[in-house]
């Protein structure tokens, strides 16, 4: 059964890189999603299995932290597992701290411990 994604905030070829990368290693259903407004009400409205943020939303450069809280802060939505999509290590443990799950940086798709991080939800 195909697992399902919701890519947050990524630019068109981000996104496209993340959905290759994904569907490269996983069985997976890949949804994206420009902004918070519309993925609270897509969350809201289907399962997901992994949501992946942006560290800057690509639509209006919102912070993609502003996401991840709204998510974390709601209890009808905050058991979906959240990752924070930046290679930066100090917004990772920020989004940690807010509830979100260790993410990985789109530098990082060629290393063996994202892929085992990203089989716990997809695999």
């Amino acid at each position: 059964m195909k697992k399902k994604v919701l890519s947050v905030g990524q630019c068109v070829p981000d996104d496209g890189a993340l959905k290759n990368y994904l569907t490269t290693h996983f069985d997976v259903e890949f949804t994206r999603s420009p902004n918070k407004e519309d993925a609270l009400a897509k969350i809201r409205t289907q399962p997901f299995d992994l949501i992946t943020v942006n560290r800057k939303l690509d639509e209006d450069y919102t912070d993609g932290m502003e996401v991840i809280k709204s998510i974390q802060s709601d209890p009808d939505i905050n058991t979906t597992p959240v990752m924070l999509v930046t290679n930066y290590p100090e917004s990772q443990d920020e989004a940690v701290a807010a509830g979100a799950e260790y993410g990985f940086g789109k530098l990082e798709y060629n290393k063996p411990e994202v892929l085992e991080r990203l089989k716990k939800y997809l695999g």
